[in-house]
C-alpha cells in the first residue's frame, strides 16, 4: 500500500491552528490572572474595611467618661468631636477601657486615650500609652484606611430629649459637634471611601443617659 505525508498547505493549516490556539490559551490565562490578582486586591481592601470598622467599634463601645489631662493640665470634657484643624475632616477623641494588661505587668492603665481624624486622604487612629499626656507629647498614629475622601462623626447628646424637632419627628437629631462632660447617648461614624463608597456606623454608648 502506498504511503503518502502531509503536504505543505496541510502542515500551514495544521500550524495556523495550533498558533490560534496557543493565542486563544494565552488570552484566557491572561485574563485568568488578571482578574485572580484583581479580587486578590479587592480582597485585601475588604479585609482592611472590616479591620478599621471592628477597631472602631471596639474603641467606641468601650468609651468611658473619663476627662484627661492635656499638657499636664486637668480638662472636663470626656468627649469631643467635629471640626478641627488637626483633621481635614471631622475627629473625634475620647478615653476608651479595656485596653489588655494582662496581671497589670506593663506600666499602664487599662485605659487608652484615642482619637480619630482624616489626614491626606488616609483615616487614621491617634493613641498613646497613657491617658494624661505630657509637656510635649505627640500621640501614636496608625493608618487604618486610604483614598477617603471625607470623614464625618455625628452625636446625639445625651440631655437630648426626643420632642419634637423642626422636621416633625419624635427622633433626637444628629449633630455634627459635641462637646461634654458626659458621654452622647448615641455616635455615628460616616466615612466615602474611594474603594466602597459612603460607609456609615451608629453605635449606642452605654454609658451615654439612655
Amino acid at each position: 500500500m502506498k504511503q503518502r505525508g502531509f503536504t505543505l498547505l496541510e502542515i500551514l493549516i495544521a500550524m495556523a491552528i495550533f498558533t490560534l490556539i496557543g493565542l486563544a490559551s494565552t488570552g484566557l490565562l491572561t485574563t485568568v490572572i488578571d482578574s485572580n490578582a484583581l479580587s486578590e486586591s479587592r480582597f485585601e481592601k475588604l479585609q482592611q474595611l472590616q479591620r478599621a470598622m471592628l477597631s472602631i467599634e471596639r474603641d467606641i463601645l468601650q468609651a468611658v467618661p473619663r476627662a484627661i489631662r492635656v499638657n499636664g493640665e486637668q480638662q472636663e470634657v470626656v468627649m469631643r468631636g467635629g471640626r478641627d484643624d488637626n483633621s481635614d475632616a471631622d475627629y473625634i477623641a475620647f478615653v476608651r477601657s479595656g485596653w489588655d494588661n494582662p496581671q497589670m505587668m506593663l506600666p499602664r492603665s487599662t485605659m487608652q486615650a484615642v482619637g480619630y481624624r482624616l489626614n491626606d486622604n488616609q483615616l487614621e487612629r491617634l493613641y498613646g500609652n497613657y491617658v494624661d499626656s505630657v509637656i510635649g507629647y505627640e500621640p501614636k498614629v496608625r493608618v487604618l484606611l486610604e483614598n477617603v475622601t471625607d470623614f464625618k462623626v455625628e452625636f446625639i447628646a445625651a440631655s437630648q430629649d426626643s420632642s419634637r424637632n423642626r422636621l416633625g419627628s419624635d427622633e433626637p437629631q444628629w449633630k455634627d459637634t459635641y462637646t461634654g462632660t458626659a458621654l452622647p447617648r448615641a455616635v455615628a461614624f460616616e466615612f466615602v471611601s474611594d474603594d466602597f463608597g459612603r460607609v456609615r456606623r451608629e453605635f449606642v454608648l452605654t454609658g451615654g443617659g439612655l
